[in-house]
């Protein structure tokens, strides 16, 4: 019998894309299936951006690329960077990265062992938890709470750190909730972190563009006081709808930028070239497109929101942010998987169930409103018909 180590025993995933293979395999078999499930625009890849891909590979761009990206490309997240949060930060923190989910592997590869604590935030990002139980590290769930407007509350974290305490994880816009943390509560959480100086944090800003109703985003590499230990994760999936592209990129303290280049030299080498001169292209092109989807999701936001509230047993938050509902489902008396997988069988819905995204998530699920308007109206028809059946 072949023996493996005991940390692929504890290894999860992402059940969207189970999700998804189970909702791909019931269309194939000629039911008809509205996919509200995955996080992926349904948009095209801004033409501008194919293009510049294709002219890379036609102009020989076929090679290696340095293991932390193109110059040309980690001076474009530069550029990016300033625009959107008024910091300049050097090429030389710059890593460009196969996928938003790299930077979260390595930082957590990183900080994480037996012994270790690392806070993560539950409803959150399955990754997390399923990376931190990997490396053996113990997973700290940091409660987002549907009071709280599904932002984190920095009281409550920062009573969670203890000496042990390695990494912090943060998400604002969110994934599952579509919570975006308001700017007093981060200042709030950062004053408290200057007392923690051996916790380093990571803050997943992949939906920074996707915020409403008057919201902002506010990147924590506008607070210096923590600088020499934040990672930030970001990337070109979601803003230009790139994500089959795997394209990503990460700004990395001093301290752990070469062990992070190490790490890719071991592992994916580099992105390939081509899609890293499509990423210049999204990012120094022009943000029509981008604009465009944004409003799009804005004017689904509120169809979701209308249509889940109009559903007996269900009431649903507006999110803030990102591209996400989660509806508490509580008064149907349904649990959340069970009715995720009787949705998707009988009604022909693809969701997923709030669990999949951690303990705090039973009694809810998620809806991901990248799809169209015709397309989630006739969903909220078909889970009206499947609750009053």
């Amino acid at each position: 019998m072949l023996r493996t180590i005991s940390g692929f025993d504890r290894i999860g995933e992402e059940n969207a894309f189970a999700v998804l293979a189970r909702a791909t395999a019931l269309a194939a078999q000629g039911k008809d299936i509205i996919n509200l499930g995955i996080g992926q625009p349904d948009f095209k890849t801004p033409a501008h951006i194919v293009e510049a891909a294709i002219k890379a590979l036609r102009d020989g761009h076929h090679g290696y690329t340095p293991a932390t990206g193109l110059l040309a490309a980690r001076e474009a997240v530069v550029r990016r960077t300033l625009t959107t949060t008024g910091v300049e930060v050097s090429p030389e923190n710059v890593i460009i990265v196969p996928g938003g989910k790299v930077t979260m592997f390595a930082a957590i590869l990183i900080f994480g062992e037996p012994g270790a604590e690392i806070l993560y935030p539950d409803p959150g990002f399955p990754i997390y938890r399923s990376m931190i139980e990997f490396t053996g590290a113990t997973p700290v769930p940091v409660p987002i709470r549907e009071e709280n407007a599904f932002a984190f509350s920095a009281e409550e974290t920062l009573a969670l750190i203890t000496p042990k305490t390695r990494l912090l994880i943060l998400n604002s816009p969110a994934n599952p909730t579509g919570g975006v943390t308001p700017k007093a509560e981060i200042e709030k959480l950062v004053k408290g972190l200057e007392a923690h100086p051996h916790v380093a944090i990571m803050s997943d800003e992949i939906y920074d563009v996707m915020t409403y109703d008057g919201e902002e985003h506010f990147s924590l590499l506008t607070f210096p006081s923590i600088r020499d230990r934040l990672i930030v994760l970001n990337g070109w999936s979601k803003t230009w709808a790139m994500t089959g592209w795997r394209m990503g990129w990460s700004i990395w303290p001093d301290s752990l930028y070469d062990k992070v280049r190490k790490l890719a030299v071991n592992c994916w080498s580099c992105v390939n070239a081509p899609s890293q001169y499509a990423g210049i292209a999204a990012i120094d092109g022009p943000q029509d497109d981008v604009e465009k989807m944004c409003r799009a999701f804005d004017s689904r936001r509120r169809i979701v929101v209308d249509g889940l509230n109009s559903l007996p047993g269900i009431s649903c938050a507006t999110p803030k942010g990102a591209f996400y509902a989660f509806p508490n489902i509580k008064q149907t008396g349904w649990p959340a998987k069970q009715l995720a997988a009787a949705l998707l069988d009988e009604a022909g819905v693809a969701l997923i169930g709030g669990p999949d995204f951690g303990i705090l998530g039973e009694g809810y699920i998620r809806l991901s409103y990248a799809n169209s308007e015709e397309n989630i109206l006739r969903a909220i028809e078909r889970i009206e018909r499947f609750l009053a059946k």
